[in-house]
C-alpha cells in the first residue's frame, strides 16, 4: 500500500523541506500539520513563529537585555513566549514521549486502507529512527526507556509498513535486538493484539477479550464500565475486533513480516503457548493467578462460543464505539482507543461512510511535527493545561499588568471562555460518562472529557484573569464558574481524594484482572494528590471571591481533601505524583493547596516535613534533579543532571510551603543543617510572588507592626508598588472594628494576609469604625490565630537554636 522509500540521508536533517510545513490551528484549539507543495501556497500562507519554533528553525528575534533580577528574567521569558501563542489564544505544543503510539496509528491506518502523504511518511520514519536506542538499536515503551519487545517489535513493524527496506542498517540492528529479546512471540498483550490485526500474529496467541462482558448487568462489580476510563475506552473496540477476529488480508509485506519478526519459522509456532509469553524486559505488571485461571476458562469458551451471545456482545461493543465517537467528535479519549475505534468503524461501516472520513480527518490531531520528525502524541494536545498555568504565572508575577502583555492575556481569556464545556455528553448515561457541564478538559472542548485538576486549573486561571485584573471583561459568568464548582464537587471520593476523570467505580481487587503487562494500576480510577490539590486550590480561591455559593459544601470538601492529603503523604515528607515526575511534581501542588488552608512550615508539621524533604534533595549547585524512575520505584531517584523544571517545581513548593519563615531565619535556626550546607538555602523572591492589587477603599487583613489588623487602602495600588498606604483597624466587639492607635500606616505588599472580596457587605456606621460580615470576621480570627502560632513557633525555634 505504501511504496518503498530509500533512506540514505543523515537523520539529523529533515527528510522534507521544513520551510513548507505549516501548523493549522482552528476549531477551538485543534492543531494539524500541513505540507505545502507549491511556492504559491507558501506565499499565500507564510510560516509564523509558532511553526518555526516547533520545527527548530531560527525565529530571528531581536536580542533581549540581560536580566538583572528574577522579575526581569521572567519578563524576558514571556517576551519570547508571546511569539509561541496562537492567534486563537492558546499555546500549541507537543505531548509526546510514549513510543508505542506511532506504531498504532501506522498499523491501524494500514489495515483500514488509510494512507499518509509522502512527507508525513518520511518524517514519521525519521522520528522513529532518531529514537532508536543508541547502543542496541531497539526501542522502549517511552523515549528514555530500555529496549523492549513491545517498543522494538511495533516500531520495527511501523518502519516496514511505512516503506523502509528490511536490510536498512537500522532495521538490521533492531531485528537483532528483537531476536535477543525473544522475538515477537514475547510481545505483551497490546502488541499481540496490534500484530494480530495486521495478520502477522495469530489470534490463538492472544488471551481472550470477549465482547460478551458488555452484556453483564451493570451492578456486577467487575463490569467493564467500572474500569478506569483509559482502559475502558481501549477495551471496548478491542472486544469488538476480537469478537469478529479482524485481520488484514495477506500481501507481500505481511508475508515478509511473518518471517522478520520471529527468530523461528512463523508456521511452526504453537500459538496457544504464546498467550502468556512476555519478555522480562517488558514485564512491569505480571498476571495474577486469578487472571491466568480465568483466561484458561475463557480460552476454552472460545472453542464453543454461543453464536447468539457472541453476536449480541459484538453489537453492544460496536454500539459503545459509536457512542464514544459521537461524544467526542471522533477524537476519542486518546490515540490508542482512537485507532482501535477507527479500525472497528472501517470494518463495520466501510471507507465510504461518514465515520470513516471523520476518523481519517481527526487522526491527524494526534500527529505532531518536531525537530526530530513526526511523532504521535498522547492526546490531541494539552491546550487547557498549558493556558491555565501560563496565565496564572503572568498574574502572580504581575507581568499581566504590563501594557505589552494585555492583548496576549485577553486572547488567552477568550480561549478559556470558549474551552469550557457547557453541557453534558450527547450520550451521557448510555455511554457510562461522568457529567461534563461546567468542566474544562485537558485539551479541547471538542474532546469533551471532564478532568478534575484541569477543571480546577481552568477555573483558577479564569478567576485570576477576571477578578485580579482591571482590564479584562467578565467573559465567564459567575453562573458558569459555579457550574465548574458543581462538577468538581461531584468528583470527590469517600476518602476525600479526587481521581482524574470520574469517581472511583470499581474495587481495588480489579487489578488482579489487569491484562496489560506493561502498565500497572490501570483497572480502576485512583485518587491522586495532584488532582486533589488542584481542586482544593481552586475551591479556596473561588470562595474568597464568591463566599456565599455552596459555602458549607466547599468547606466540607476542602476539609476532607486535606485529610486525604495528610493520609497519603510519605513518611519522608513528599507526595508521589502520577501525572508528572514525581515527588517534586506532586509536592509542589500539595504545599500550595495546604498553604491556602493555613498549613505552612511554621504552622504544620506535615508542611514542615515536606519542605525539609525537598531541601534534603537540593544539590550542591542549588538545583534539583529527579529521574522518571521515581514513578516506577515509588521512591526518590536522582537524575544524573540538575534539571530546570524540577528546580522550578521545588522552589514553587517551598515558597507557599513556608517562604515567609525562611526570610527571617536561616534553615540552620530550625535544624542543625549548617554542618553540610550553607544557611539561607532559599530566599523569598518577592518580585516573583503574587502581590495584591488594591483599589482605593479595599479592605484586607495584614500584619502591621507585628500585629494582625484589618486595613483599608487609602489609594489605589498596583502590583509593582513597593508599599501600600492603609488605614488600620482593631477588633472592638462582635463584627465591629475601630481605628487603631496607628490610624495610618505604610506596609509592604508581603504583609497582606488576605484581601476581602469587594462583594463583602461591609459598613462604616461612622468615621473610624468598620462593621464586617460574619465570614470576614471569621477569616480575621483565623489569620490572627495562625499569626500567633507562628510567632510562638519562631520563638521556640530561636530559643532551641541558642
Amino acid at each position: 500500500m505504501y511504496n518503498p522509500v530509500n533512506i540514505t540521508q543523515s537523520l539529523s536533517k529533515p527528510f522534507t523541506d521544513y520551510s513548507r510545513w505549516r501548523l493549522l490551528v482552528n476549531d477551538g484549539g485543534r492543531h494539524t500539520w500541513h505540507y505545502l507543495n507549491t511556492d504559491e501556497e507558501c506565499e499565500a500562507w507564510p510560516q509564523n513563529s509558532v511553526d518555526k519554533f516547533w520545527l527548530g528553525m531560527d525565529l530571528k528575534l531581536p536580542a533581549l537585555p540581560t536580566a538583572k533580577t528574577p522579575l526581569e528574567a521572567a519578563r524576558n521569558g514571556y517576551t519570547f513566549y508571546k511569539h509561541l501563542q496562537s492567534h486563537d489564544g492558546h499555546w500549541p505544543g507537543e505531548y509526546g514521549g510514549p513510543m508505542f503510539l506511532l506504531p498504532g496509528v501506522v498499523i491501524g491506518s494500514y489495515v483500514s486502507g488509510m494512507t499518509f502523504t509522502e512527507q508525513e511518511r518520511l518524517e514519521m520514519i525519521r522520528y522513529v529512527m532518531n529514537r532508536a536506542h543508541p547502543e542496541d538499536g531497539g526501542w522502549g515503551i517511552h523515549v528514555e526507556g530500555q529496549s523492549t519487545v513491545f517498543g522494538t517489535g511495533l516500531n520495527y513493524t511501523a518502519l516496514r509498513l511505512l516503506g523502509v527496506d528490511a536490510e536498512h542498517p537500522i532495521l538490521v540492528k533492531a531485528r537483532a535486538t528483537l531476536y535477543k529479546l525473544g522475538g515477537a512471540c514475547a510481545i505483551p498483550a497490546w502488541g499481540k493484539f496490534w500484530l494480530s490485526l495486521l495478520n502477522v500474529y495469530e489470534w490463538e496467541g492472544n488471551n481472550p477479550v470477549p465482547p460478551e462482558l458488555w452484556l453483564l448487568p451493570d451492578w456486577v462489580p467487575f463490569h467493564p464500565h467500572r474500569w478506569w476510563i483509559h482502559t475502558r475506552t481501549v477495551y471496548v473496540p478491542m472486544s469488538y475486533l476480537y469478537g469478529v477476529k479482524f485481520k488484514m488480508e495477506e500481501n507481500d509485506i505481511i508475508l515478509a513480516l511473518r518471517q522478520e519478526l520471529y527468530p523461528q519459522d512463523y508456521y511452526s509456532i504453537y500459538w496457544p503457548d504464546q498467550r502468556n509469553n512476555v519478555c522480562k524486559a517488558d514485564l512491569y505488571s505480571p498476571h495474577s493467578a486469578l487472571f491466568d485461571m480465568i483466561n484458561v476458562v475463557l480460552s476454552n469458551y472460545e472453542h464453543c462460543t454461543l453464536p447468539p451471545l457472541r453476536k449480541a456482545g459484538i453489537e453492544r461493543a460496536y454500539e459503545l464505539v459509536v457512542l464514544e465517537d459521537e461524544n467526542t467528535s471522533y477524537q476519542t479519549l486518546g490515540p490508542v482507543s482512537k485507532m482501535f475505534n477507527l479500525v472497528a468503524r472501517a470494518h463495520r461501516d466501510g471507507p465510504e461512510s461518514e465515520a470513516y472520513k471523520q476518523h481519517e480527518i481527526k487522526r491527524h490531531d494526534f500527529m505532531w511535527l518536531g525537530k526530530e520528525g513526526m511523532m504521535v502524541c498522547g492526546t490531541n494536545g494539552s491546550q487547557l493545561w498549558d493556558v491555565g498555568f501560563i496565565t496564572q504565572a503572568l498574574v502572580e508575577t504581575g507581568l499581566a499588568e504590563l501594557e505589552e502583555n494585555k492583548e496576549s492575556l485577553l486572547k488567552a481569556l477568550q480561549w478559556l471562555d470558549e474551552a469550557q464545556i457547557l453541557e453534558d455528553p450527547k450520550h451521557h448515561h448510555t455511554s457510562y460518562r461522568h457529567t461534563t457541564k461546567g468542566a474544562w478538559g485537558f485539551s479541547t472542548k471538542e474532546q469533551g472529557y471532564t478532568v478534575s485538576d484541569c477543571t480546577g486549573e481552568g477555573l483558577k486561571a479564569t478567576l485570576y484573569l477576571q477578578n485580579h485584573l482591571d482590564f479584562t471583561p467578565k467573559l465567564v459568568s459567575e453562573r458558569r464558574m459555579c457550574d465548574a464548582i458543581d462538577v468538581m464537587l461531584t468528583l470527590q471520593n469517600q476518602d476525600g481524594g479526587f481521581a482524574s476523570y470520574e469517581l472511583i467505580r470499581g474495587p481495588k481487587w480489579l487489578e488482579w484482572l489487569n491484562p496489560a503487562e506493561v502498565f500497572g494500576d490501570i483497572m480502576t480510577e485512583y485518587n491522586y494528590p495532584e488532582c486533589t490539590t488542584s481542586v482544593v486550590t481552586a475551591l479556596a480561591i473561588f470562595r474568597k471571591h464568591y463566599p456565599h455559593y455552596r459555602a458549607n459544601d466547599i468547606e466540607k470538601t476542602i476539609r476532607q481533601a486535606v485529610e486525604y492529603l495528610h493520609n497519603c503523604q510519605y513518611p519522608e515528607g513528599g507526595w508521589v505524583g502520577c501525572w508528572g515526575i514525581c515527588f517534586t511534581y506532586a509536592t509542589q501542588f500539595a504545599l500550595e493547596s495546604l498553604s491556602l488552608v493555613g498549613e505552612t512550615y511554621v504552622t504544620s508539621e506535615r508542611s514542615r516535613r515536606a519542605c525539609e524533604f525537598l531541601i534534603g534533595k537540593q544539590r550542591a549547585d542549588g538545583g534539583w534533579g529527579e529521574s522518571y524512575k521515581s514513578c516506577e520505584q515509588l521512591e526518590w531517584v536522582d537524575h544524573e543532571q540538575t534539571q530546570v523544571v524540577q528546580t522550578c517545581w521545588a522552589v514553587m513548593s517551598l515558597i507557599p510551603g513556608g517562604s515567609n519563615d525562611f526570610d527571617s531565619l536561616s534553615l540552620g535556626s530550625y535544624r542543625d543543617l549548617t554542618s553540610n550546607r550553607a544557611p539561607n538555602l532559599l530566599y523569598r523572591p518577592h518580585s516573583l510572588l503574587p502581590l495584591p492589587v488594591m483599589k482605593n477603599g479595599t479592605l484586607a487583613v495584614a500584619v502591621v507592626q507585628r500585629q494582625v489588623m484589618v486595613v483599608q487602602a487609602t489609594r489605589s495600588h498596583a502590583r509593582r508598588d513597593k508599599y501600600l498606604d492603609v488605614h488600620t483597624y482593631l477588633p472592638f466587639g462582635d463584627g465591629v472594628f475601630l481605628a487603631s492607635p496607628i490610624p495610618k500606616a505604610r506596609i509592604a505588599p508581603s504583609d497582606i494576609l488576605t484581601i476581602f472580596p469587594s462583594t463583602d457587605a461591609t459598613r462604616m456606621p461612622e468615621p473610624g469604625m468598620l462593621e464586617l460580615p460574619p465570614q470576614a470576621c471569621f477569616e480575621f480570627k483565623e489569620l490572627s490565630s495562625r499569626h500567633q502560632q507562628r510567632c510562638e513557633s519562631l520563638w521556640s525555634a530561636w530559643t532551641e537554636a541558642r
